[in-house]
């Protein structure tokens, strides 16, 4: 795929390969990680509107920017418009000039709230999202899919309406809220999405190497990918896919990641955050699941370092 800048309203990210959000793993740290292989554009983890209307300290917590991100954008989700723009314009916020809505997260309490997936169903409802965040002075990305399931299919639609709204740029995952991540995504429907509209499309869902993302643009047109899970297992697959030869130092990333954790979060949530994150890159390795069991094992850093030296002597 040819690597591009993409013009997000006012704003021009590097290139057009994105990570997406992933609640749990995508702190500040991991962004640095995948700024550092060439990702064009990282998103903060899924954050909660009500959280940050109420002050939540755990939802501000998330939110922690690194002085040397420069345009990684926050994602929200919520249902009430006001609440969320208020979020948009709080003083939190300030640091981020991308919020990105989130109208795509399939899990059951989030879509039983009215939340995320479950704007697929309530298009007026979203168009006011939307529309109220706009007003608030930031650019507004949308990550959407292309629908509840497969008799309910509003993707153009959706896209349309986005647009419409105020929308500076969608991205598109292209399964089903009922599939969850399971089998291919639609590449007609993301095709017909990224037709419809004039704004940047960014195409998601099963992109895990460079022929994924290639195959992605090819059959749907899109200005670019967004990977999810790939990059939690080889967040160096932004450097495969930009066609770089730098190897990953898989024991100095996570010894980095540590470094780069301790002065914010501390000792405790720093160890549990890497024994999580170290478990996924030891996928494939010789007694994996061994040293998995160990890794969740380690109560301290000390315990850690040595464990993780152990692993790649």
């Amino acid at each position: 795929m040819q690597i591009r800048p993409v013009k997000i309203g006012d704003i021009t990210v590097p290139n057009n390969l994105f990570a997406a959000p992933l609640a749990g793993y995508t702190d500040f740290a991991f962004r640095k990680l995948c700024y550092r292989f060439g990702a064009g554009l990282c998103f903060t983890e899924m954050v909660s509107a009500k959280g940050l209307k109420y002050n939540n300290e755990g939802t501000r917590a998330l939110l922690y920017k690194a002085p040397e991100e420069k345009n990684t954008a926050a994602q929200l989700f919520g249902s009430d418009p006001e609440i969320l723009r208020a979020a948009c314009e709080s003083e939190t916020l300030a640091p981020f000039e991308i919020i990105d809505l989130n109208m795509g997260c399939p899990v059951p309490k989030i879509y039983k709230n009215g939340e995320g997936s479950a704007l697929l169903n309530d298009l007026p409802r979203a168009e006011k999202i939307i529309s109220a965040c706009k007003k608030s002075g930031k650019t507004i990305t949308v990550k959407f899919r292309i629908g509840v399931d497969e008799k309910h299919i509003v993707g153009t639609e959706f896209a349309k309406m986005c647009e419409a709204a105020g929308a500076d740029l969608v991205t598109v995952h292209g399964r089903t809220r009922d599939k969850y991540y399971a089998g291919e995504p639609d590449f007609a429907e993301i095709a017909r999405v990224k037709q419809s509209v004039r704004i940047p499309v960014i195409a998601n869902g099963g992109v895990f190497c460079r022929a994924d993302a290639e195959r992605m643009i090819e059959k749907t047109g899109a200005d670019g990918v967004m990977l999810a899970r790939a990059i939690l297992y080889d967040p160096h697959v932004f450097a495969e896919i930009r066609g770089e030869s730098e190897t990953w130092d898989i024991r100095a990333a996570i010894l980095q990641q540590i470094e780069d954790m301790l002065p914010v979060c501390g000792e405790k949530f720093t160890v549990v955050q890497m024994r999580k994150m170290a478990s996924f890159y030891i996928k494939g390795r010789r007694n994996c699941a061994q040293y998995k069991n160990r890794l969740f094992a380690a109560d301290n850093l000390s315990a850690l370092r040595a464990l993780i030296d152990e692993i790649f002597a």
